[in-house]
């Protein structure tokens, strides 16, 4: 069976984040406001979304 994906798009700034938050959003694929990046849908992944949810948008693939 397929893994689910989920479409993670980042929509602010890490400027003045805390470094683990900047690390977060590489480890996400996301480095400029607007990048998007397709992702499994894991609890591992879920936790570092929840971790920088303030900075980044989620939604389901097609």
């Amino acid at each position: 069976m397929a893994q689910a994906k989920i479409k993670v798009k980042q929509t602010g700034s890490p400027i003045g984040r805390r470094s683990d938050q900047r690390a977060t959003l590489i480890g996400l694929g996301l480095n400029k406001i607007g990048r998007t990046s397709e992702l499994e849908d894991t609890p591992s992944v879920r936790g570092m979304i929840n971790k920088v949810q303030h900075l980044v948008q989620v939604e389901p693939a097609e």
